[in-house]
C-alpha cells in the first residue's frame, strides 16, 4: 500500500492538488459554477485588435479571420504573413483583414513584433488579441472574456483551448490523438489553471498563443521576440512575471476557442516536441525568480521532472516486480532480493498508482465534454503521457545545450477551405 500512495503521489503530483483546491475555493468565493456573468465590459470590441501570424495556412485561415470578424469590425483583424509560399496572404485580403508580408520567415514570435510595429497595434487598441492561424473562436468569446479586463490589474486574458472536432480526422489514430489533447486541455485548465489565476495568487505560467488577449499597454513592456526561443507565449507569461505588469486571468468558462491538433504522430512528436523544448528555453532565460511565481515554477519544474521519471520508470519496474514475483513463486525464497522486491515494490501497486490517477484525469475529462466514449479511449491515453514524458525529459538538455531561431512549420491541417487555384 505505501508503494501504491508514494507512486500516485509521483504521478498526480502536490501541484493538482493544491491548485485544484485553491480553484475550488475560488469557485465557492465566487458562487460561480458556470460561465461567469455575460455583462457588457468596459472594453467595448471596437477597441480590440485581432493579430493572426501565418505561414502557409491557406487551408484554415480563412475560416480563423470569418470566426474572429463575426466579433470584431472586420477592418480589426490584422494578418501577417511569415514568408508563406501559398495563398495566405491573398486569402487574408480576399477577406478584408489588413495584411502585413514578410519577405524572410522570422518564426511566429518575429511576425507578431513585425505586426504589432507595423500596424501601431499598441496606440490604436485597447486590447490586442493573438491569434493562432487554425483557431476558431466561440461566439461568446468576447461576451465572456472581455469584462474580465473590467479588473484594472489584469493585463492579459488566457483563452480556454478545446480541440477541433469538426472537420474529425480522417484516421482512428487521429481521433484518439484529438481526443487525448482534450483531456489535456481539461485537466489543465480545469485543475490547474483556473487555481493559479486567483486574485491572491497570479501564477498562471503560460497566456496560451492560440488565443489570448493582452492589453495593448502591456505589450510594449514585453520583449516579444526574445532571442533563441522555438515558441513565445511562455515567454510572454513569464515576461509578464517578470516585469511585474499585473495579473493574468483565466476562466474555464470564458474566451473559450477551438484549436487545430497534430492528428498523427509523427507531427504530434514533432509539436510536442516544440512546446517542451520552448518551455524549457523560457524557464533558461528567466530563471526561477523569488516570489510566488518562482516558487510556483519551480514546484511544477520539479513534479513535471520527478512525474516523467515515474512514467518512464514504471514499466521496467512492472516487469522487474514480477519476475522478482515469478521468482519467489517458483523458488519459494523468503529472503534475498527478489523476495525484498516482489514485497515492498508489489507489481500491481506501481500498476495501479500510475494507472487510477491518470484515468482519473480521463473520467473529469468525459464529464466536463460530455464525450463518453473517452472513458473506453482512456485506456490507451497512458502511452501517450509515456512517450510525453519520454519528449519532455529529451528536450531538457537541448534546451541548454542550443538556441532556435523560432522559425516554424504548422502540422498538417483539416482543410477547412478551399484555396483558390495557383495561377
Amino acid at each position: 500500500m505505501l508503494t501504491f500512495i508514494i507512486v500516485l503521489v509521483l504521478v498526480l503530483g502536490v501541484n493538482t492538488v493544491l491548485w485544484t483546491v485553491v480553484g475550488g475555493l475560488r469557485v465557492a468565493r465566487s458562487k460561480i459554477v458556470g460561465r461567469p456573468p455575460r455583462a457588457p465590459g468596459r472594453i467595448r470590441t471596437e477597441n480590440v485588435s485581432v493579430l493572426i501570424a501565418a505561414h502557409n495556412e491557406e487551408q484554415v485561415l480563412d475560416g480563423t479571420i470569418r470566426s474572429a470578424q463575426e466579433l470584431v469590425p472586420p477592418g480589426n483583424v490584422y494578418v501577417v504573413s511569415d514568408a508563406s509560399t501559398d495563398h495566405t496572404a491573398q486569402i487574408a485580403r480576399e477577406r478584408g483583414a489588413n495584411v502585413l508580408e514578410l519577405a524572410i520567415n522570422r518564426g511566429k514570435a518575429g511576425a507578431l513584433a513585425a505586426a504589432i510595429s507595423h500596424f501601431d497595434l499598441t496606440e490604436r487598441s485597447d486590447v490586442v488579441m493573438v491569434l493562432d492561424a487554425d483557431t476558431r473562436l466561440s461566439a461568446d468569446y468576447m461576451t465572456t472574456g472581455l469584462p474580465l479586463f473590467d479588473d484594472p490589474d489584469v493585463v492579459a486574458v488566457a483563452g480556454r483551448a478545446t480541440t477541433v472536432v469538426d472537420p474529425l480526422p480522417a484516421t482512428r489514430f487521429g481521433r484518439f490523438l484529438i481526443a487525448y489533447r482534450e483531456r489535456f486541455y481539461v485537466a489543465v485548465q480545469f485543475l490547474l489553471k483556473y487555481g493559479q489565476a486567483a486574485r491572491r495568487v497570479n501564477v498562471v505560467s503560460i497566456v496560451p498563443g492560440f488565443a489570448s488577449m493582452y492589453r495593448a499597454h502591456a505589450l510594449k513592456s514585453i520583449e516579444i521576440s526574445a532571442p533563441g526561443l522555438a515558441i513565445e507565449d511562455f515567454n510572454m507569461t513569464f515576461e509578464v512575471h517578470a516585469k511585474k505588469l499585473g495579473r493574468i486571468e483565466f476562466h474555464p468558462g470564458a474566451a473559450i476557442a477551438h484549436t487545430q491538433d497534430p492528428d498523427t504522430f509523427h507531427d504530434y512528436r514533432r509539436q510536442y516536441r516544440r512546446w517542451a523544448l520552448g518551455f524549457w528555453q523560457t524557464v533558461r532565460r528567466h530563471g526561477f525568480r523569488l516570489g510566488r511565481f518562482g516558487g510556483a515554477l519551480a514546484l511544477f519544474v520539479a513534479e513535471l521532472i520527478t512525474s516523467s521519471v515515474m512514467l518512464l520508470l514504471a514499466l521496467p519496474i512492472i516487469l522487474v516486480s514480477t519476475g522478482a514475483w515469478v521468482w519467489v513463486m517458483v523458488t519459494a525464497e523468503t529472503t534475498g532480493p527478489a523476495w525484498l522486491i516482489s514485497q515492498y515494490v508489489p507489481a500491481w501497486a506501481v500498476l495501479l498508482g500510475v494507472f487510477i490517477p491518470d484515468y482519473l484525469l480521463t473520467i473529469l475529462a468525459a464529464s466536463v465534454t460530455r464525450r463518453p466514449k473517452y472513458l473506453l479511449l482512456g485506456f490507451g491515453f497512458l502511452g501517450i503521457r509515456v512517450v510525453d514524458a519520454a519528449i519532455c525529459l529529451c528536450a531538457l538538455p537541448a534546451a541548454f545545450r542550443a538556441t532556435s531561431t523560432g522559425m516554424w512549420k504548422s502540422p498538417a491541417r483539416r482543410t477547412t477551405h478551399t484555396a483558390p487555384q495557383r495561377s
